[in-house]
């Protein structure tokens, strides 16, 4: 079938009424639409465009059947009641009118489908504009009206005239303005509908946001333009050539100036060689022009030549394999919803990129097309998926569910057809995807068999039906790291949907795996990113995973106090909700990245680089598909004590893609000068840093932009330590002689230390259902363990002090030694910590202790890992230096409070006054060695109780935590639990520390 003869196909007839059924109820029957204009690609037309955009009139009514009283001519009066301005694009609940309302699974409406309820929030829209008087106003479609996205349903007039309806929220609906334009005032009106049939086949995991939420455009066609287009460009990457070939509605020429390419008939193949190919690395775009024989307008095409294929169970493009390093993207705006501009979507794939992301999977619909555009043009792999997520009949067994109902294939299959006409044409969309969670059924084999036939050039994906009939993948979702290594080894147990199926088995181990959907970002975390990815890349068979997700779909609101916070799910007293579900991004929903973004980004680094000393070695490994290491320049930078002393630039090899190299260290100072001014301390370190950064500008990334690096260890003490022999007078302190509590220190006021085990829960640590730490650690108590002291001897020069910690009604608890001795004019605490009692099985969130000490020491230096925080999971993105800020900024603001904030592997850490210089210095003493630092202006109970942060107050002390471990972070909210060794066990634990009074400019 031609692609005219397609568009004729499936083209209704202007006037169309099938939509209607005998009440009148066509936003509630299985019909995608009437008089729409057949899908097609999206490119701009031949001819002019006006933008409908703007302030339109709204009134909300709370039935669909409202009074169709605003069609007269004019459309409402000036100033009528109940009519307000609206901006569109835009949602009607974000702009004062009904609420939002975020559900994940199940829906916010009764399960009887293809019904409704009565209730069904209607929001009437309208607007004026004026026509230029040389656009023609014939019936003969030289006028399209466009419609980008409308939730969940819309009829539309035009100067009183029905042109039709349409479902299918995150598509594109066109239709013939022609016959009822005119020239001068036009009124255009739009019912849409909150609740619908649609409405079954969107329940993706977001926000229910109804309204017209993306441009709204009328389309001048000139007479013979082209109106629709494929473009078939492939490459040959063994003859580094390509082939075009356009399949156009109208006869046409085209022309691509870049390759010397001249009024060549479109719809005949021609090899190009020396084409270079477009991959998401080397995003290769050659303008074309496509003339209509007609003599109408040409349309400009961005054209990049890729072949994508499955080889050998590989997932290629253009004969290369593809490891995707990639994300989950709903579409979200803290204040917009979904209506975001497109300078938001180059913001977005700005990020993704300069975090080393390197492939999107469109959740769960088609974006707006021009992010499609801005992926063309900066280099994204896109897997596209339709819109299209039946996940609620979870709730009813599935039974009624769509996916399988034949009654429902014309919507189903109308929602796929449009996402692939609209979307054919851009060479970053690698992918097909069927839809998310619908389970499985005869429609999805109806959406695989016609796109496989319309589009045969990209492989499909489909997670939910374990058959994997429908997909070109097997695909999971948050598989654990050894689940996916077994995949990888081709050593994973058949589901069980094909265990007694042959065939369909061995056809599945064929495939390619891919974790559609993996390490759940859900506030602080996620954990083990760094050992999937060495798993991915270990084994062919492994194409890449998605995290979920991009971004937190938290909503702006303002408190009674003015202060702003972030709503999820039930802050609007919606019912059902999800909660705080809503809320699993690695961008806050301000876009603000969060620790979890840094840490993906160390974790998928495209170029590994391994630091030797003992070999005096570099190990370069090129992780990119495509590109040799030619674009980037390799930095070194030697510290001492976080105090850089040399530098320089390597000399290295353009590592071919997927290649190693090797390289000798750069020739490193000896020993060094110390810095004149350092404070007296413990022994130095000296520490080598190597990072790639990029040697040139980019169109995501200046020149100097850090792509990878490593860090290792290359000299040890180089000066004494600190003198704390005879001579120095030991700061004074003051202790509670019963508990051998620390009271006052030189008069800064710190106490402690109190045993400090546990933390404000983690989305992580809460988990799903029955995958929860927290009520483990619930039940075992570890949220109230309370002391008794067994034993204090005040000694001349030390006081030991024995005690218990045990929750109320359990044997077991924790057996703790502390014992405190002047150490020069330091005061060193010793602390030994051990189980006591039946502890098999448990673990815990932190061992360590915790100290208060008065708020205006707020200025924090630490020499340790940072600058962010680090957990044993997530650390990697942490790099050893000397780090400073104040205590408001070591805290990570996430939208629900949790543990955050942690520092890892710290030597020495000081708290001052700004206003005096005095503070205090805690060392790690002894064979300690590090530390983990944690510093609050409120308490870990004043944390777990806070459902917003602005419901958190800064008092009168600070909290310093200070911990031997804790436990890893895993991605527990939606995944699987830390790794084994991340997973904090009881054992014997031991802390040395130091607290060092500091007067201002050195020790007190």
């Amino acid at each position: 079938m031609t692609d005219t003869d397609h568009r004729a196909a499936t083209a209704p007839h202007h006037g169309d009424t099938s939509a209607t059924t005998a009440s009148g109820a066509y936003w509630a029957d299985l019909t995608p639409g009437s008089g729409r204009l057949a899908p097609r690609a999206h490119f701009p037309l031949g001819g002019r465009r006006l933008d409908l955009g703007g302030t339109w009139s709204f009134r909300l009514s709370p039935v669909a059947d409202a009074p169709l009283d605003f069609l007269a001519p004019g459309g409402p009066a000036e100033g009528a009641r109940s009519w307000s301005p609206l901006t569109v694009p835009g949602h009607w609940v974000l702009q004062g009118h009904d609420v939002p309302r975020y559900t994940n699974t199940a829906y916010p409406f009764p399960i009887d489908p293809p019904h409704v309820p009565d209730a069904n929030p209607t929001g009437d829209h309208h607007r004026t504009f004026d026509l230029p008087d040389d656009w023609p106003v014939t019936g003969d479609g030289s006028t399209v009206l466009r419609f980008e996205g409308v939730d969940s349903c819309f009829r539309v007039w035009l100067n009183g005239v029905e042109l039709g309806t349409s479902k299918g929220s995150r598509l594109p609906s066109e239709f013939d303005a022609g016959p009822a334009l005119r020239r001068g005032r036009n009124d255009l009106a739009v019912r849409v509908h909150r609740w619908s049939s649609g409405s079954y086949l969107e329940d993706q995991d977001m926000w229910w946001l109804p309204g017209i939420f993306r441009d709204v455009t009328l389309l001048e066609v000139p007479p013979g333009s082209v109106g629709d287009c494929f473009v078939h460009a492939s490459y040959d990457h063994e003859r580094g050539s390509g082939t075009l070939r356009i399949e156009s509605d109208v006869p046409a020429l085209v022309s691509l100036p870049g390759l010397g390419i001249h009024d060549h008939p479109a719809d005949r193949p021609i090899t190009l060689p020396g084409v270079e190919p477009w991959s998401a690395e080397l995003p290769r775009l050659y303008d074309a022009d496509l003339a209509p024989l007609s003599g109408a307008a040409p349309v400009r095409l961005r054209v990049g030549f890729r072949t994508v294929a499955i080889h050998d169970g590989r997932f290629t493009v253009n004969g290369a394999p593809v490891l995707l390093r990639g994300v989950n993207r709903h579409e979200h705006d803290p204040d917009r919803g979904r209506a975001i501009d497109r300078d938001t979507m180059r913001e977005d794939l700005l990020l993704m990129k300069r975090h080393n992301i390197n492939a999107v999977r469109t959740a769960h619909y088609p974006p707006h097309p021009a992010f499609l555009d801005l992926c063309d043009e900066l280099g994204m792999w896109v897997m596209d998926e339709c819109d299209l997520e039946t996940h609620g009949f979870i709730h009813a067994d599935w039974v009624g569910n769509p996916a399988d109902d034949p009654r429902w294939r014309p919507m189903i299959m109308d929602r796929m057809r449009r996402t692939v006409e609209r979307d054919k044409n851009h060479p970053s969309v690698v992918i097909w995807s069927l839809g998310n969670e619908s389970h499985h059924g005869t429609n999805l084999q109806a959406l695989a068999d016609w796109t496989r036939e319309r589009d045969p050039s990209r492989p499909l994906h489909y997670e939910r039906d374990r058959t994997y009939r429908h997909s070109d993948f097997y695909s999971l979702m948050y598989a654990p790291v050894n689940e996916v290594d077994r995949i990888g080894r081709h050593e994973e147990q058949a589901p069980p949907e094909t265990a007694d199926a042959p065939e369909a088995e061995a056809r599945r181990r064929r495939l390619p795996f891919l974790l559609c959907e993996f390490a759940h970002a859900m506030g602080n975390g996620p954990g083990s990113l760094a050992e999937y990815q060495r798993t991915l890349e270990s084994h062919p068979r492994c194409a890449g995973a998605f995290v979920w997700e991009w971004i937190d779909h938290g909503l702006r609101r303002t408190g009674e106090d003015g202060r702003t916070y972030f709503a999820y799910g039930g802050d609007f007293g919606d019912s059902p909700h999800g909660g705080t579900f809503c809320i699993d991004g690695l961008l806050f929903p301000d876009r603000t990245p969060s620790p979890g973004l840094a840490a993906y980004k160390k974790a998928i680094e495209p170029v590994g680089i391994g630091l030797d000393p003992a070999a005096g070695r570099i190990a370069l490994r090129n992780r990119y598909d495509t590109r040799d290491l030619a674009h980037l320049l390799f930095r070194w930078t030697l510290e001492t004590d976080g105090t850089p002393v040399a530098d320089g630039e390597l000399k290295t090899p353009p590592v071919p893609a997927r290649h190693d190299a090797d390289m000798p260290f750069p020739e490193l100072p000896g020993l060094l000068p110390e810095p004149p001014g350092r404070a007296a301390g413990p022994a130095g370190e000296t520490w080598l840093t190597v990072r790639a950064v990029l040697a040139a500008d980019e169109p995501w990334a200046p020149a100097g932009h850090e792509v990878a690096w490593a860090q290792t260890r290359v000299g040890g003490p180089l000066r004494r330590p600190a003198d704390t022999g005879p001579g120095r007078t030991p700061a004074v302190a003051t202790f509670d002689e019963r508990t051998g509590l620390l009271k006052d220190l030189a008069g800064l006021g710190l106490e402690g230390p109190y045993l400090d085990v546990w933390r404000a829960p983690t989305d992580n640590d809460r988990g799903m259902g029955e995958n929860s730490v927290l009520r483990l650690w619930r039940k075992a108590g570890l949220d109230r363990l309370v002391p008794r002291t067994e034993s204090s001897d005040r000694r001349p020069h030390e006081l030991p002090v024995r005690s218990r910690w045990a929750p109320d009604g359990l044997p077991h608890g924790l057996r703790v030694r502390h014992g405190w001795a002047p150490d020069g004019e330091a005061l060193r605490l010793t602390v030994e910590i051990s189980p006591d009692g039946p502890w098999a099985g448990l673990t815990l969130p932190r061992v360590g202790v915790r100290f208060t000490l008065p708020a205006r020491h707020d200025r924090v230096r630490w020499y340790g890992k940072g600058p962010g925080e680090a957990y044993p999971d997530s650390a990697q993105a942490a790099r050893v230096g000397l780090f400073g800020a104040d205590v408001a900024a070591l805290q990570t603001s996430y939208v629900v409070p949790q543990e955050n904030g942690r520092r890892a592997d710290v030597r020495w850490a000081e708290l001052t006054d700004p206003a005096t210089g005095r503070g205090l210095r805690v060392e790690a003493a002894g064979g300690m060695g590090v530390f983990g630092l944690t510093v609050r202006p409120w308490s870990v109970e004043q944390l777990e109780a806070a459902a917003h942060p602005h419901d958190l107050m800064p008092g009168e002390r600070l909290h310093l935590h200070l911990d031997v471990a804790q436990h890893g972070l895993g991605s527990a909210s939606c995944g699987p639990a830390p790794l084994g060794w991340h997973q904090l066990r009881p054992q014997p634990w031991r802390m040395d520390l130091l607290l060092r009074p500091l007067a201002p400019g050195g020790p007190a």
